[in-house]
């Protein structure tokens, strides 16, 4: 079964983040990570139930773990029903907590 993907404006403004932040420093890098992310996302169309659980409270409110560099990246996401994932938040492994 494929999910379909939707993003929050929320984790849209993240991915706008986490690029421009990269890109000042290195536009290799901020492609590179773009890719790695974009490809991480795509594995949850098939596979979101192998990611870890975000709370004991919500089994569907789940965590997507990217490795990129010397750390990645996590994105927060919930199983909205048998067709829909929904992006809540994307963070640099680094930053601080979701909102």
């Amino acid at each position: 079964m494929n999910y379909r993907i939707r993003f929050t404006r929320e984790a849209e403004n993240d991915l706008i983040h986490l690029y421009e932040f990269l890109l000042v420093e290195d536009i290799d890098a901020a492609a590179r990570a773009l890719e790695a992310i974009t490809k991480g996302i795509e594995f949850l169309k098939c596979f979101p139930f192998s990611c870890r659980k975000a709370t004991d409270e919500n089994p569907l409110l789940r965590e997507l773990l990217i490795s990129f560099g010397n750390a990645g990246y996590v994105v927060l996401f919930e199983i909205e029903d048998q067709q829909t994932i929904t992006i809540l938040a994307v963070r640099h492994q680094r930053e601080e907590d979701y909102y």
